[in-house]
């Protein structure tokens, strides 16, 4: 038994790119910034980023690019896709990318509150990395 599937939930990280293919078949593509925060064994904060590009079709990547904004925060469904071309420089190039089945509009990127006093004890997770 296989299984493809991805589900992310993000913040776009450039405004959508619409295109149509030979047969009029609309294409969008953008990407997703995804953020995890965590704290490590000492107690330390740390902050990761991960960066995901994405594309769908048809009326799907029309109506993303009308109402989605670099920012905007977005919850994606689809399946990985491996791409590989050859570079200007003649290197074989590749790259995962998402090709969306559904999507979600989250709104826009909600404004930082100010810091806060930590709590006396934050959870810690239990995955060392």
């Amino acid at each position: 038994m296989n299984l493809n599937k991805v589900f992310l939930i993000g913040n776009l990280t450039r405004d959508p790119q619409l295109s149509y293919l030979p047969t009029q078949t609309a294409v969008c593509e953008c990407g997703i910034a995804v953020n995890r925060v965590w704290r490590d064994q000492a107690g330390t904060k740390k902050e990761d980023v991960c960066f995901i590009d994405w594309q769908t079709f048809g009326k799907q990547a029309e109506t993303v690019n009308q109402y989605c904004h670099k920012g905007d925060s977005i919850l994606i469904e689809g399946r990985l896709q491996f791409n590989t071309w050859q570079g200007p420089d003649g290197k074989p190039r590749s790259k995962h990318r998402v090709i969306v089945d559904r999507f979600q509009f989250g709104g826009k990127p909600q404004q930082q509150a100010p810091p806060q006093a930590a709590p006396a004890e934050e959870p810690q997770s239990d995955i060392p990395f």
